[in-house]
């Protein structure tokens, strides 16, 4: 399986480097965990600015990550890649049952894939359908996928409508909070508030954090364009008044 390819050539690379380099043969999967973690995350920042170079490199990154964590179980004894490989195929086998299987292939295959791992058998017994997913996933992409598991067994909105409403009602309930509730029962609110605007954003078929990232860079372009502003015209940041920074603001707005 392995022989020239491109994993086979990524396994054959770290087990010289286990060989030849102290630092290499030094790491666990325990301390290659924040350079993993570090390497995704620089991948998913390629994707999101479109950078086909970028990508290129940083999936090289994590390729070589995959095969160090693969050759370290190999030379424990624990599984190797032919093993991994494997159990993918076998997984992708059994959540595709419109394709792999007798089943018709639909539009939507991937509707009944939280129903097909359900029905897998777990160590221990069933487990929710909730179950599984990181503990470090960052909150709004938490909050997208336990949503998302939750809908791929039928618990969802037909439409975008009901969480719209939802949204609504958290901004209300949010407001009673604000005039009377601790401190704790606004963040509970709060926390309701985000979650049901993650779920709108499902429903419309719109990535939170590739919206959430669009705001964070379109703020940061208009308030550095205030900051410039406000030079030009000798006001002060940090003495200027809000409603003086507020016109800037507005008069950057029309301008975009």
């Amino acid at each position: 399986m392995q022989g020239d390819s491109a994993l086979g050539r990524a396994l054959a690379l770290v087990r010289e480097l286990r060989q030849r380099c102290p630092w290499d043969r030094a790491q666990t999967p325990q301390t290659l965990r924040p350079y993993l973690v570090e390497e995704a995350l620089e991948l998913d920042h390629a994707i999101q600015t479109d950078d086909p170079e970028a990508m290129r490199d940083e999936l090289g990154d994590l390729l070589l990550h995959l095969a160090f964590q693969i050759v370290i179980a190999e030379e424990r004894s624990q599984f190797n890649a032919e093993v991994v490989t494997r159990s993918l195929e076998e997984k992708m086998w059994r959540r595709h049952p419109g394709l792999f299987g007798e089943g018709r292939v639909s539009r939507d295959d991937h509707a009944g894939w939280e129903l097909v791992k359900r029905r897998e058998p777990r160590a221990g017994g069933k487990r929710s359908t909730l179950a599984g997913l990181p503990a470090t996933l960052p909150p709004l992409l938490m909050a997208y996928r336990l949503q998302e598991r939750a809908a791929g067994i039928g618990f969802d909105w037909p439409d975008a409508t009901g969480p719209m409403a939802k949204v609504k009602e958290e901004i209300g309930e949010l407001e009673t909070e604000q005039g009377a509730g601790s401190r704790e029962q606004i963040e509970e609110e709060l926390g309701d508030l985000l979650f049901a605007v993650v779920n709108l954003s499902r429903k419309l078929a719109v990535d939170p954090r590739a919206a959430l990232e669009r705001a964070n860079a379109k703020f940061q372009e208009r308030f550095e364009a205030v900051e410039k502003l406000a030079e030009e015209r000798g006001l002060e940041m940090g003495r200027a008044t809000l409603e003086e920074l507020d016109k800037l603001w507005d008069e950057v707005k029309a301008r975009r």
